[in-house]
C-alpha cells in the first residue's frame, strides 16, 4: 500500500516537471529566448547632433562641442567594488558617491547608467585603454551645446537639458525619448522638433565576460536641421553693453518685414551653465535669484505703459472726432476732481495735441480721457495689440492686460469711476502691457496702422521663411496719423520735449517717453518707444528700464545705443 502510495507520488511529480518543462521550452520560449539574446547583445545608443542656430549674417550662436560620459552595464559587471574603486581613483570622484549614482539612475540589468558626465578627453582616453580590464565599462562620445556669445542672447536661443516628465508624456508619441535632450524656452524651445537630432545605435555581441564579440548592426544618428534668426548679434552686444545690468528690455523691429533685430532683457544668463554638469548649484541660484534672470522681460514682462500710452489715446480722441488739432486744454499743473488732485510734471498752460504729446501733459489726457470714456479707450487699446499675444515664435509670452468698466465688474465685482478714467488716460491703473506689445503698437502708428507679426525665425537650412508680416491693417484716417506723427516727432525736436535728448541728425527719430508709476516706495518704470524712418533701416524700437526711474535714464540709454550701432552702420 505505502509502495502504490509512492509510486502515484513519483508519478505526479513526473507530471509536474513535464508540464513546467512544457511551460518553460513550448509556452514561454520565445521569452527566454529573447531573455537569452539580451544577455548577449549590447545596443550602444549614439547621439544625433542638434541642429546649429545662426544669427542673421550667418554667424554661430548656438553650437556643439564633443563630450564624453563614462557609462556602465549592470549586467555585466564582475565586481562593483573593484569598479568603481578604479573609476574613483581616475575620476578623482569618492566611490560611495559614484555607487550612490549608480544605484539612483539604474533602471533595468541591460540598460548603460551613466556615472560620469562630460569628462575630460585625457580621462576619456585612459578608461577607453582600461576598459578590457573592467566588463560591462564604456565611454559614450556625445555632444554638450555650447554659446559662444554667453548671455548676449541667452533669452532669444534659450537653453537645453535632460526631458522633463512633463514633456516627455506630451512628446513621446514624436520620437523623444527619457534620454532625449531637448530646448527650453527661447528658439531652442520653440524650434526643437527641427533642432533636435535623430538618435542611432550600435548593436554589438558580448561573450559572457562582457566583452565585444562583433558588431552586429549600426544604425547612424542623424544630425538636426540648422536654423537662422533674424536677430544681429552685433546689436545684442550694444544693448546688453548699454543696459550695464540693470533690469529692463530693449527689442528693436525692422518694419519693413517684422523680423526683430534686437531682443535683450536685462539681467540675462549664461545658457551654457545649463550644459556644464558642473554648474548645477549655478542652475538652481538662477530660478531663485531676485532680480530674474530667467526672466524674458521682453514677451513675459507685464508692466503699466505710462504716458507711452497717450500715442494710443490721441489716436483714438481724434478718430472719434472728441477732439481735434486746435482743441485746447489749460494745464496749471494739476487737475482737480472733486477733492483729488491730479498731478501734471510741469506747468504747460494752454495745450494742443501735438505739443501735448510732445510735452508730455497729463492734464490735457486726463481732459481728453474723460471725453472719450473708458470703453473707447479699451477698444483702441485692444485694435493696437494689447491684452492679446503678438504670436512671435518664442514660447510662453504673456498677453498682458486692458481693463475695462466691464471686466472690472467680471474680474473684481467692482464699479469704474472717474478717477479710473483719469489713472487710464496716462497708461496707469490696472493697464498691463509687454514690451514687444508696445514694439509692435509703434510699427502700427509708423505704418499708418499695419500690425506686423513679430518673428525671430529668418531661415530653416536653406529654405527661406516665407514672411506674412502685416497680421492685419487698423484703419486710420490719414489727418489723423499726421496730427500723431507731428506729435512723436516733436517730443524729439521741441526744445523742451520729453525726448530732445535723442535727436540725432540725418537719423529721424519719432517717440513716446513713459515714467510708470509701481508700487509704493520703489522707482518708477521708465519707457522710451518710437520708430525711425531714415537710415539703413527703418525700425520699431522699445527701451525699458524696470525701477529705472525717470524716462529721461530710458532716452539717454537709447542714445547711446542709437550712437553706437550708428557708428557701425547697422542703423
Amino acid at each position: 500500500m505505502r509502495l502504490k502510495i509512492i509510486r502515484i507520488i513519483l508519478v505526479v511529480l513526473f507530471i509536474i516537471l513535464g508540464l513546467d518543462l512544457v511551460s518553460v521550452q513550448v509556452l514561454q520560449g520565445k521569452h527566454f529566448y529573447s531573455l537569452s539574446v539580451n544577455n548577449r547583445i549590447r545596443v550602444i545608443p549614439l547621439e544625433g547632433q542638434r541642429g546649429r542656430i545662426l544669427d542673421r549674417e550667418g554667424q554661430v550662436v548656438a553650437d556643439n562641442r564633443l563630450a564624453f560620459n563614462v557609462t556602465v552595464v549592470p549586467q555585466d559587471i564582475f565586481d562593483k567594488d573593484v569598479l568603481f574603486g578604479y573609476l574613483g581613483q581616475v575620476l578623482g570622484i569618492e566611490k560611495e558617491k559614484l555607487l550612490e549614482r549608480f544605484h539612483q539612475r539604474r533602471y533595468t540589468p541591460f540598460a548603460p547608467v551613466v556615472i560620469a558626465e562630460d569628462v575630460d578627453k585625457k580621462i576619456a582616453m585612459v578608461l577607453e585603454e582600461n576598459k578590457f580590464r573592467f566588463p560591462g565599462l564604456y565611454i559614450q562620445e556625445t555632444f554638450r551645446r555650447w554659446y559662444p556669445f554667453g548671455e548676449a542672447a541667452a533669452h532669444v536661443l534659450g537653453y537645453v537639458g535632460k526631458i522633463d516628465s512633463q514633456k516627455i508624456k506630451k512628446l513621446k508619441n514624436y520620437g523623444y525619448t527619457q534620454q532625449s535632450i531637448v530646448g527650453y524656452s527661447g528658439a531652442e524651445e520653440y524650434y526643437d522638433r527641427y533642432l533636435m537630432g535623430k538618435e542611432g545605435g550600435l548593436q554589438i555581441e558580448v561573450n559572457s565576460q562582457g566583452k565585444q564579440v562583433r558588431l552586429l548592426g549600426i544604425r547612424q544618428p542623424e544630425r538636426g536641421r540648422d536654423i537662422q534668426l533674424t536677430i544681429d548679434t552685433r546689436m545684442q552686444k550694444e544693448a546688453v553693453a548699454v543696459l550695464e545690468g540693470r533690469k529692463g528690455a530693449i527689442v528693436i523691429m525692422d518694419l519693413d518685414s517684422g523680423e526683430i533685430l534686437c531682443l535683450v532683457s536685462s539681467p540675462a544668463y549664461d545658457p551654457n551653465a545649463f550644459s556644464d554638469y558642473k554648474r548645477l548649484r549655478e542652475r538652481s541660484r538662477l530660478f531663485v535669484n531676485k532680480s530674474s534672470p530667467m526672466l524674458n522681460r521682453v514677451i513675459k514682462g507685464q508692466y503699466p505703459p505710462g504716458s507711452v500710452f497717450k500715442t494710443i489715446l490721441s489716436v483714438a480722441a481724434l478718430s472719434e472726432k472728441a477732439i481735434d488739432r486746435e482743441t485746447t486744454f489749460f494745464c496749471p499743473g494739476y487737475f482737480k476732481l472733486g477733492r483729488s488732485r491730479f498731478r501734471c510734471a510741469h506747468v504747460h498752460n494752454d495745450q494742443k495735441i501735438v505739443g501735448a504729446i510732445g510735452y508730455s501733459c497729463n492734464v490735457f489726457f486726463y481732459n481728453v480721457g474723460l471725453l472719450v470714456g473708458p470703453e473707447t479707450i479699451q477698444r483702441y487699446a485692444r485694435m493696437f495689440g494689447l491684452g492679446a499675444l503678438t504670436h512671435i515664435d518664442l514660447p510662453a509670452e504673456e498677453k498682458g492686460f486692458v481693463p475695462g468698466p466691464k471686466n472690472r465688474r467680471g474680474k473684481f465685482n467692482a464699479g469704474w469711476y472717474k478717477g479710473d478714467t483719469i489713472n487710464y488716460s496716462i497708461g496707469q491703473g490696472e493697464l498691463l502691457v509687454t514690451p514687444i506689445q508696445i514694439a509692435r503698437m509703434m510699427a502700427a502708428v509708423a505704418l499708418n496702422g499695419r500690425m506686423l507679426e513679430p518673428h525671430v525665425l529668418k531661415r530653416i537650412e536653406s529654405e527661406e521663411m516665407v514672411a506674412t508680416p502685416v497680421a492685419h491693417t487698423i484703419r486710420i484716417r490719414q489727418d489723423v496719423l499726421d496730427i500723431v506723427h507731428e506729435g512723436l516727432r516733436a517730443a524729439v525736436i521741441l526744445d523742451h520735449g520729453t525726448a530732445r535728448r535723442v535727436d540725432m541728425s540725418g537719423f529721424e527719430i519719432y517717440g513716446k517717453t513713459g515714467t510708470a508709476q509701481t508700487v509704493p516706495g520703489k522707482n518708477t518704470h521708465a519707457w522710451f518707444v518710437g520708430y525711425n524712418l531714415q537710415g539703413k533701416k527703418r525700425i520699431a524700437f522699445c527701451v525699458f528700464l524696470e525701477y529705472g526711474g525717470s524716462s529721461y535714464y530710458a532716452v539717454r540709454t537709447t542714445r547711446n545705443l542709437f550712437k553706437e550701432l550708428r557708428k557701425e552702420e547697422l542703423i
